[in-house]
Parts: structure tokens; C-alpha cells; sequence
């Protein structure tokens, strides 16, 4: 088979939109499409959106690290 008709499947659920999307970052082990990094980083602090981001945010958990 050739490489150029296997498509990897890289689409995750963003944790703001909850749309799935194929690029985007991740924060610990949450992802965050490349729309709602662009639109949080554009949000000035007084914008009503601006809760709504902090509101989706509190879903990201930093993992816990066992030695």
C-alpha cells in the first residue's frame, strides 16, 4: 500500500468547542483547536466571551506524575 493513500488519523475533541479537530495544541493532555487558540488570544479581559474561555479551561487537569 502506498504512503500517500494511508492517512493517519490525528483528529481530536477540542475541549472549548467540542468540535473534532485535526490541528490545534495541547495543553497536559487536553487539546484546543487552532480557531479557539486564535479567538482566546484575541479576547481582551472585559469581552463576555472571556468567562466563557476561563469556564472551558478549568476542564484542563494537569496530570498527575507518579515516581
Amino acid at each position: 500500500m502506498e504512503m500517500s493513500t494511508i492517512k493517519k488519523n490525528t483528529e481530536e475533541t477540542c475541549i472549548v468547542c467540542d468540535q473534532v479537530k485535526d490541528d490545534g495544541i495541547h495543553l497536559y493532555t487536553s487539546f484546543i483547536c487552532k480557531q479557539c487558540e486564535l479567538d482566546m488570544i484575541g479576547t481582551e479581559t472585559d469581552d463576555p466571551r472571556y468567562k466563557y474561555y476561563l469556564q472551558r479551561l478549568k476542564k484542563v487537569k494537569t496530570p498527575e506524575i507518579y515516581s
